[in-house]
């Protein structure tokens, strides 16, 4: 995945995913490693390290873990009724893990967990700046989940929300297909500026070029695709 957009000129992506598949979720789904915290984080962290070894930074989603509400938050307002504890044991092991190995970006999921506080945890000072930040140590960049999603529609207009998002302690906000929420939201921020999300930020950037001749020469990606070659074959029970 990362040598391949590397090789087009992406030099970052929004990945992996480390919420766990409590089998209820509508957005989560399969794109989750595992239902057991340790296997997502030993899973997730190898997936790291292959985007490391290919120049790019990883980001981990959804924090602190979307894989036990039903609700997709593109359509919807979702809520998770668990105790901070019941999170704590299970879906925060990933983020913890992964943190810990230096993990460069996070992005909190437009979840409410309403025994913790009553915002999502992408507008969530709570979330993002006393757990992520001091009880994890987080230092990379905190992204916001895209705000025109539902999800988000609670916190006002979309320029609310970016403003909003930024002020619980995001790095920066992410504003998806909706040219003119883009330029208004651009316009409301434009006198926004944080020294340290920069630096952050510029942690982000590639550490080195790849092009296309040089992928297709590289022995390491022939190798993936030799063995990913035997899944894309096999059939669902094959690989139980």
């Amino acid at each position: 995945m990362a040598v391949e957009l590397r090789a087009v000129g992406v030099d970052f992506s929004f990945a992996p995913v480390l919420d766990l598949d409590y089998g209820v979720s509508e957005i989560i789904g399969d794109r989750s490693f595992h239902r057991r915290p340790h296997a997502v984080a030993d899973l997730a962290q190898s997936f790291v390290g292959g985007m490391h070894r290919a120049g790019m930074a990883a980001t981990g989603k959804h924090f602190p873990g979307h894989g036990a509400v039903e609700v997709d938050t593109h359509v919807g307002i979702a809520r998770d009724d668990r105790a901070l504890v019941d999170i704590e044991l299970e879906d925060l092991v990933p983020f913890e893990r992964l943190v810990r190995a230096g993990l460069a970006g996070v992005m909190p999921a437009h979840v409410i967990y309403p025994q913790v506080d009553n915002q999502p945890a992408g507008f969530s000072r709570f979330w993002l700046q006393e757990v992520l930040r001091r009880r994890l140590g987080f230092q990379g960049v905190i992204f916001s989940d895209d705000l025109l999603m539902a999800g988000a529609a609670l916190m006002g207009s979309v320029r609310d929300r970016a403003e909003a998002a930024l002020e619980a302690g995001c790095d920066m906000v992410l504003v998806c297909d909706n040219f003119a929420e883009i330029c208004n939201t651009l316009e409301r921020l434009e006198r926004f500026d944080n020294p340290a999300s920069h630096l952050r930020l510029a942690r982000m950037h590639g550490r080195q070029t790849l092009s296309r001749d040089r992928l297709h020469n590289d022995p390491h990606w022939h190798q993936a695709l030799q063995a990913i070659e035997p899944l894309l074959r096999a059939k669902p029970l094959d690989l139980l």
